[in-house]
């Protein structure tokens, strides 16, 4: 073999030709409250996803936290000491299928109107294909990741609440969330790697609401399930965006905001971002953040104009992309 062939081969050799690793697309949205504003929308034949339907569809994978119940009025009852309940009606379930394959019920409006309604909620998410992880009908299938396993990468969501009322916690035999405990959380992480997970990503209900920066309370939990093995943290819950970091050298993105939510004359809350990300075998490849806002209805429109963060592996910048495509 002449000099020009050999360096030809060589050339191809896998510690010197590398093809483009397999990705997932995923998109995680915050907070979709299908009561009230955006559920009299649904009753009068209007859609609130459809501004952003492209962008979810366009994804390989839509997540997002259900903040509801979605159960006949027959249904349970609301729980005592709580401002706010809230419980759609049972078609709203439609505006979500197709669109996102899971939803995060770990939070803390999954509970409103009772064990009854957060099954009949369940149930609904099922009709339309759509998994529930975070919640189920005991404490072993609330901590069940949600598995994705595409291109052949294996990803294992995990979904847990923090804020009260801990009461809607699951149980060895009754239905609820998964609450996050410490040395749970960690388990379940620890426990998706073993079974088998290139990727692990929490998704959190956390925070305070209305806050701009995450809590201390944030930062440790973060920590410790980057330290566990977590490639990712995604949170909701504050109603507003609360910035991204790089925790041990994974991003985190604090809180999401809402994504379809009325009833806030704070500015800050009717903004919310869709967090889209790219993960390959060895963890997040590339994200960034689209960023939405909210009309009077809680329906989400993509804003072009406003920069959000972005980030690549290892690497993270505030407030430096601005791309809706």
């Amino acid at each position: 073999m002449n000099k020009p062939a050999l360096l030809a081969v060589l050339a191809c050799l896998p510690l010197w030709c590398h093809a483009a690793a397999p990705t997932v697309q995923l998109i995680f949205g915050g907070d979709v409250m299908l009561d009230d504003g955006p559920g009299r929308l649904i009753a009068a034949g209007g859609d609130p996803l459809a501004p952003i339907a492209p962008l979810l569809q366009a994804a390989d994978v839509a997540i997002a936290n259900l903040e509801t119940s979605i159960a006949s009025t027959t249904t349970g009852t609301p729980l005592d000491n709580k401002i706010y309940t809230f419980r759609a009606a049972p078609n709203t379930v439609n505006v979500l299928k197709g669109r996102f394959a899971a939803m995060s019920v770990a939070n803390n409006h999954s509970g409103d109107f009772g064990r009854d309604a957060f099954m009949e909620t369940l149930a609904h998410l099922r009709s339309v294909d759509i998994a529930a992880f975070g919640g189920g009908a005991n404490l072993r299938a609330a901590h069940m990741p949600y598995w994705i396993a595409k291109n052949g990468i294996r990803i294992a969501l995990l979904g847990y609440d923090e804020f009260k009322p801990r009461s809607f916690e699951a149980g060895a035999d009754w239905p609820g969330v998964a609450w996050s405990e410490d040395s749970e959380v960690v388990a379940d992480i620890r426990a998706a790697k073993a079974a088998g997970a290139d990727v692990v990503i929490p998704f959190m209900h956390w925070g305070w609401e209305r806050e701009p920066e995450p809590s201390q309370r944030q930062r440790d939990l973060a920590k410790l399930m980057v330290q566990a093995g977590a490639d990712a943290v995604v949170g909701s819950h504050p109603h507003v965006t609360q910035g991204t970091d790089m925790v041990l050298g994974k991003p985190v993105i604090w809180s999401l905001g809402n994504l379809v939510f009325d009833g806030f004359e704070l500015p800050a809350a009717k903004l919310g971002w869709l967090l889209r990300m790219a993960v390959d075998k060895h963890g997040v490849q590339s994200w960034n953040t689209v960023a939405v806002r909210m009309d009077a209805d809680g329906t989400p429109t993509p804003d072009p104009g406003t920069r959000t963060p972005c980030g690549s592996r290892g690497k993270a910048k505030q407030d430096a992309c601005l791309n809706v495509k």
